[in-house]
C-alpha cells in the first residue's frame, strides 16, 4: 500500500518527530545538542516557521511548530536534517544515513490540543526514565515555558498568552498543567496521530482540514465498504 502523503498546511499547528534509523542515537554528546538545535532555529528562521515547543532525546526529537507556507515543514525537515547530518559525521567520523526514512508529522487542532501535546513533549524525557520530572531535563522547551531559563528559539503560540495575565502567572500555570501530566488516553490519542499521520482534533476541525486538502484526515472505518442499495 502506498504510504499517505503527509499533512502539511500553512496557519495550522504540527506535531512532528524525527528519529535515529534503527533508533540508534543522533547526538552524542552536548555539542550534538547545540549543533542540533542551532540548526532548527536558523532553518525555522528562514522559512517562517514558529517553533512553539521541542524536545531533544538521545534517539529522536520532537517538535511542535506552526509553518507560513505549505512547504514550510518540509523544507526546515529536509535542510535541517540534511546540514545536521554532514555535522555529526564530519565530527564523529562516520559516513552514511542517520535519520529513519520519512520524518513524521501531523496536525493539530490547537485550541483542543495544544496544551496536551506540549506536556506531551516536555514529558517525553520523563516517559523514558532520563529525567525524574519535566523541569530537570535540559533540552526541551519545558524550562522556557516554567520560567526557569529563556530561549531564543521559542515562538509561543497565541494560546499560551491564555494561561495567565503576568508572565508569573503564565509559568506557574504552565508548570502546573505539565505537573499533573496525560492520562493514558490522552497520551495514546497524541501518539497514534503522530505515528500514523492523522489529523487530531473534533469534527468540526476535520471538516475544516478537508476544505484544504484532499488527502484522508483519518483512518478508514474497518470492514468493505457497504453495497449501495438496487
Amino acid at each position: 500500500m502506498a504510504r499517505l502523503a503527509r499533512l502539511t498546511l500553512p496557519g495550522q499547528v504540527h506535531h512532528v518527530m524525527h528519529r535515529g534509523n534503527n533508533r540508534q542515537a543522533v547526538v552524542l554528546d552536548d555539542t550534538d545538542r547545540e549543533a542540533l538545535l542551532d540548526l532548527l532555529q536558523a532553518r525555522a528562521e528562514q522559512l517562517k516557521v514558529a517553533v512553539h515547543a521541542y524536545v531533544l532525546m538521545p534517539d529522536h526529537f520532537q517538535l511542535l511548530c506552526t509553518p507560513s507556507t505549505t512547504d514550510g515543514v518540509p523544507r526546515l525537515m529536509q535542510g535541517m536534517g540534511r546540514d545536521y547530518v554532514r555535522h555529526f559525521n564530519r565530527r564523529h567520523g562516520r559516513s552514511g544515513t542517520l535519520w529513519e526514512g520519512r520524518y513524521r508529522s501531523t496536525l493539530i487542532q490547537a485550541e483542543r490540543h495544544l496544551m496536551p501535546c506540549m506536556a506531551f513533549i516536555d514529558l517525553d524525557p520523563v516517559r523514558e526514565g532520563l529525567s525524574p520530572d519535566a523541569q530537570s531535563y535540559p533540552w526541551s522547551s519545558h524550562r522556557h515555558y516554567a520560567g526557569l531559563a529563556p530561549d531564543r528559539r521559542i515562538t509561543p503560540h497565541a494560546l499560551y498568552w491564555g494561561l495567565g495575565n503576568t508572565p508569573f502567572a503564565r509559568e506557574a500555570a504552565y508548570a502546573d498543567l505539565v505537573r499533573a501530566g496525560l492520562n493514558a488516553q490522552e497520551v495514546g490519542a497524541i501518539a497514534d496521530a503522530l505515528w500514523h499521520g492523522w489529523a487530531l482534533g473534533d469534527g468540526a476541525y476535520m471538516e475544516s482540514l478537508g476544505q484544504d486538502t484532499d488527502r484522508r484526515l483519518s483512518p478508514a472505518r474497518p470492514g468493505r465498504p457497504k453495497k449501495p442499495l438496487s
